[in-house]
């Protein structure tokens, strides 16, 4: 479970993100909103990247606001960005295994995890390719077994879902919603794909202006009136 409680992240005059306060304790959480919404804000702050005004978050019973980023990963929070951090000088295999260098693990136990992540998102078969060499899916894929590798506790996603044909989304809608059967980690994602939102997440937040303006199961979110109107206009979600 993930607690927020009054997390208010301010630049200068501009309020990114104001008194967030919401509970989270599903296997796969959405978090939509329009552009400038403060969603990647919120990721940032997990991270460590930014350092909230006021607030705290709680997760697993741990204070992740008092560890450092480094410590947050060893800890077992991993994130994507939208724009793929793999390393195109390595192998998609090594990508993968340089995840796990920080945790102690034996070689065997090392090799079992990082042929498990390839094996789990599809792409074992790509195991000794350079990373240079794919596809902007297959690098997806890569990124997301980096996450999935060893025993994350949190991963955070942010729009891994740009850009797919739907053969190769569909595939990445298995991979995030079979992350908690995995591995047991929680899932933060972002997306503006609002199909993907609704098959892989049973709850959703929703951002406007910095604010949280909706929280709940995803289908009654987004049949939420404000929530249609700040962001998914008027017509009928189907």
């Amino acid at each position: 479970m993930i607690a927020i409680d009054g997390m208010t992240v301010k630049f200068g005059g501009v309020t990114a993100l104001s008194d967030v306060s919401v509970t989270l304790d599903a296997p796969v959480v959405g978090i939509i909103g329009p552009n400038g919404a403060g969603k990647t804000t919120f990721l940032n702050v997990f991270s460590g990247f930014i350092r909230p005004r006021a607030g705290s978050i709680t997760a697993f019973d741990t204070d992740l606001l008092k560890m450092a980023p480094y410590l947050r990963a060893r800890w077992g929070l991993r994130r994507s960005f939208q724009m793929e951090q793999v390393v195109d000088d390595l192998t998609v295999e090594d990508n993968v295994r340089v995840i796990l260098d920080p945790l102690g693990l034996g070689a065997r136990e090392r090799d079992h995890a990082v042929a498990a992540a390839l094996d789990f998102t599809g792409i074992a078969a790509l195991r000794s390719a350079a990373t240079a060499e794919l596809n902007s899916f297959q690098r997806r894929m890569t990124e997301l077994a980096r996450c999935a590798v060893g025993s994350p506790r949190i991963l955070l996603l942010d729009e891994p879902g740009a850009g797919f044909a739907e053969a190769e989304t569909a595939h990445l809608r298995e991979v995030i919603t079979g992350m908690h059967d995995f591995n047991g980690a929680m899932t933060l994602l972002i997306d503006h794909d609002v199909d993907l939102i609704q098959t892989t997440c049973p709850m959703t937040m929703v951002l406007d202006f910095g604010s949280l303006i909706a929280f709940g199961a995803t289908d009654d979110v987004l049949r939420n009136d404000r929530v249609r109107a700040v962001y998914l206009g008027v017509e009928e979600i189907r």
